[in-house]
């Protein structure tokens, strides 16, 4: 009988490319993982991988393999999931990545409730990107992932994932305090089209939605500094470096020199949660769900059923897996 873990190196390797990446996927030593590997050779009586240069690649039949444990481990967590459901128990762990505003704003509040409601559960959080987390949700390495989109630049969200909206952000902009609308109460976009603008770093979601929501009004963006946290960004705006977008959840202290105007139009990103379908009926995932929504602040859920930007407010008392995502 082939070992379920043996099984998992495998898939690893397959999945990240080197042993020494699965090793670190998997939280094992590069050794662990090659001991696991040769056994299942032995077990198999099939070569699995050969050298390749100074890495390695798998065999024909280690692809075949790979095949039937992505399947295997796939049946596993369900079973898993299922038999928590049976239980009923909000139980084991729950590994949680976030981008950096969520992490401030929101799991502070919902990982204290969950901790206070569900003692038998732990969860292990990081934070990440969505374009990054979403990836590792998928593969299996993360439970679930708090994720984000903007109403203008919705975020594909692959098959084989599940998503519960958490609420609805709204964002303004921070302006240096010389600019000369920064006495406004109210500005349009395209009023700072031509300015220098100050952004997160390349490949995170933020920096390519402002690349995309400038070009969008006609302004080839002077983006000419970046930098991932947006205390940093503030830094630079209060310098006179140029403006930022400026999301309300999770806002860190602004410093003086800045000015923050409200968007005529507003801009609003999405927030939720996605976790893989297989995991569904965990009862550790609808109730970090519910934890997450509670500690929304109560502007991301605006009152009249629509959120800025047009969107559908969540529903607070919807099942977690009752939302599905669309490829």
């Amino acid at each position: 009988m082939l070992d379920l873990e043996r099984l998992r190196a495998l898939h690893a390797v397959s999945t990240y490319g080197s042993v020494s990446a699965a090793a670190d996927v998997l939280h094992v030593t590069t050794s662990a993982v090659s001991q696991q590997l040769a056994k299942l050779e032995r077990e198999t009586g099939q070569k699995l991988l050969e050298r390749n240069g100074r890495g390695v690649r798998l065999t024909d039949a280690a692809e075949l393999l790979v095949t039937h444990a992505d399947r295997i481990l796939s049946l596993v967590e369900r079973a898993q999931a299922d038999l928590e459901a049976h239980k009923g128990a909000v139980v084991g762990e729950l590994t949680v990545a976030a981008f950096p505003t969520a992490i401030r704003g929101l799991l502070p509040a919902s990982l204290s409730q969950l901790r206070e409601l569900h003692p038998e559960l732990r969860v292990l959080t990081q934070e990440e990107d969505p374009l990054q987390s979403i990836p590792r949700v998928l593969r299996g390495d993360l439970d679930m992932a708090i994720v984000q989109d903007w109403n203008n630049e919705p975020l594909p969200i692959p098959d084989g994932l599940l998503k519960g909206t958490i609420g609805f952000d709204v964002a303004d902009v921070a302006l240096p305090a010389a600019h000369p609308l920064a006495a406004s109460s109210e500005v349009e976009l395209k009023e700072l089209a031509g300015d220098p603008w100050i952004s997160s770093t390349p490949g995170s979601i933020c920096c390519d939605w402002l690349t995309h929501t400038l070009r969008s009004i006609d302004a080839e963006p002077r983006i000419d500094h970046m930098a991932y946290e947006f205390a940093t960004q503030l830094a630079l705006v209060a310098a006179g470096l140029g403006n930022t977008i400026l999301p309300r959840l999770g806002r860190c202290d602004v410093p003086e020199g800045v000015r923050v105007v409200s968007l005529k139009t507003p801009l609003a990103r999405r927030v939720y949660a996605v976790w893989r379908e297989e995991a569904a009926r965990r009862p550790a995932i609808r109730a970090a769900l519910e934890a997450f929504r509670n500690a929304a602040p109560a502007e991301a859920a605006p009152a009249g059923g629509a959120a800025p930007g047009g969107a559908p407010a969540p529903a607070k008392a919807a099942p977690a897996a009752a939302e599905a995502a669309s490829a």
